[in-house]
């Protein structure tokens, strides 16, 4: 079973996350923070990981925490869910386009923790969320997960449509590396013997 269930909870946040690599898409994620959990059923639905993710943070001071937090746990998850990642595809990639915004993922579930993020955001909230959280979210994920991950954004001037692009094509993306490579199924990616 590619599955993992995982807790963290810390003085500001205690977060729940279950993950299935093998699922369907389905999500039933409440962090208390409306769009973030919009982008986090994106994340599942177009990734075909079920994902169900129950946070509570101190909401109060901001969302910054539970955010971040958040990504660290599905990181976490992520890597105890692939194991030694035995037979995975391990890269993956995405071009995705989402009305004006144009966002492309390259990744590698490497082990190795990198984020190159060439995203602006035009604005600084999306309703009462914070855009500079949508990098925090990936930097929390990609050192977690020990994944490679570059996001480019190539056009977009709604903040909305960028910061949902970005989520479906790291989704995108994460489908295709954690996927089993059926003419390979029992070795590791590497020629190092190890990932």
């Amino acid at each position: 079973m590619r599955s993992a269930t995982l807790t963290r909870a810390t003085s500001e946040t205690d977060i729940t996350v279950e993950i299935d690599l093998d699922g369907t898409g389905s999500y039933d994620n409440q962090t208390g923070i409306g769009f973030f959990d919009h982008m986090l059923d994106q994340l599942a639905r177009h990734a075909l990981i079920d994902m169900k993710i129950r946070a509570k943070g101190d909401l109060h001071i901001d969302d910054h925490h539970t955010v971040e937090d958040t990504g660290i746990a599905i990181g976490q998850a992520l890597a105890q869910a692939l194991g030694d990642k035995k037979g995975i595809r391990r890269y993956g990639a995405c071009l995705l386009p989402m009305d004006d915004a144009l966002i492309r993922c390259a990744l590698d579930l490497s082990g190795r923790p990198f984020l190159i993020w060439n995203v602006s955001m035009p604005t600084a909230k999306i309703g009462t969320f914070d855009t500079e959280l949508v990098r925090e979210f990936f930097q929390a994920l990609s050192t977690h997960g020990g994944i490679t991950l570059h996001i480019d954004m190539l056009h977009g001037f709604n903040s909305h449509h960028i910061a949902e692009a970005a989520f479906k094509s790291v989704a995108r993306a994460l489908r295709e590396a954690v996927e089993t490579d059926a003419r390979k199924s029992d070795a590791i990616p590497s020629t190092k013997g190890t990932l």
